[in-house]
């Protein structure tokens, strides 16, 4: 199953989904304008608001806030890329030139803010406390997250629960945040709406250790940013982690010295003791672990075609290539 299959299911919903983000990211002022289209024209997968429409729709759910909801969890996902990108001095997101590269650290910073405070005037307007506290809490999560991120750069000495706790606090937080979303306005029991916030954290996961492996593996073409982007960061993802673990200690000390000073200038010797120690493919097994984990999670849930595709997602998540 391809991701586009999935795409052309929820192609209707995802245009209206669509309408509300170019709707609400509308302003007087004329940078935001011009930056927040930027961001939108970007594209990428838009996978955190197909994930709102499918959660959703596998409770049978026909109405019109899942699509708000649906556009909220893009926003907070948008301004997310917007401050990484400036903490993190990225040039390239999506095999374009980022907004901050292209507009200034200034600007991307505070049309950032624009984004999520506009993304919490949309909550509001759901008029659902619960909506509204998981939103928050998310939020709030995936800040702690990019902080803890940010504290572990250029520290070799990260273990993988460490690593794990901060991808899912940054990353799978969000996916997690979107599918409970999902079953909160479907009007799901509350065994489902956990079941359902499982598969989002175990997907977010698993999506997270696909991107380290691509890091390492992947064409720039093909992923949309420039290979060893992590590396040059001095960020120790899981690949660098089981290398540093398996490796020899000439590999060892050679991944850890690439990690603590960061930079391209080692990266054929780092993605030598990768690929010598198995790291991609034990990377490439967590991923699994948690996709099936994901599918496990859907098992009790009423058979229906968006579950169908919450299955295939699962799937596609560690099959993909960008």
């Amino acid at each position: 199953m391809t991701l586009e299959a999935i795409r052309g299911f929820v192609a209707e919903d995802m245009r209206a989904v669509d309408a509300v983000i170019r709707a609400r990211l509308d302003s007087g002022v004329a940078l935001i304008r011009q930056v927040a289209e930027y961001i939108v024209g970007g594209g990428g997968k838009r996978l955190r608001p197909m994930l709102v429409l499918l959660s959703a729709g596998a409770f049978g759910y026909h109405g019109k806030h899942h699509h708000e909801l649906a556009a909220v969890v893009e926003f907070i996902h948008t301004a997310t890329l917007l401050h990484d990108d400036v903490v993190d001095e990225s040039d390239l997101r999506r095999g374009r030139i980022t907004a901050n590269a292209l507009f200034g650290n200034a600007a991307a910073v505070l049309v950032g803010d624009f984004v999520y405070s506009r993304a919490f005037q949309m909550m509001v307007g759901v008029d659902n406390l619960r909506v509204l506290r998981v939103l928050a809490d998310a939020t709030n999560v995936i800040a702690e997250g990019e902080v803890m991120q940010l504290m572990n750069c250029h520290n070799p000495d990260i273990d993988e629960n460490g690593y794990l706790d901060v991808i899912r606090r940054k990353t799978a937080k969000l996916f997690e945040a979107a599918t409970r979303l999902g079953a909160i306005v479907g009007g799901a029991a509350r065994g489902q709406e956990v079941a359902m916030a499982d598969y989002g954290m175990h997907l977010g996961t698993a999506f997270q250790l696909i991107d380290d492996v691509l890091d390492y593996s992947g064409e720039q073409a093909v992923i949309g940013k420039n290979v060893g982007d992590d590396l040059a960061e001095g960020k120790p993802t899981l690949p660098l982690i089981h290398a540093i673990r398996r490796g020899t200690p000439q590999q060892a000390q050679r991944v850890r010295s690439a990690i603590e000073h960061g930079g391209r200038g080692e990266l054929d010797a780092v993605i030598e003791a990768v690929r010598a120690t198995g790291a991609l493919g034990y990377a490439r097994d967590q991923a699994r672990a948690e996709s099936r984990a994901a599918c496990a999670a859907l098992e009790g849930l009423p058979r229906s075609t968006s579950r169908d595709y919450l299955l295939q997602l699962a799937d596609f998540a560690v099959t993909r290539s960008y």
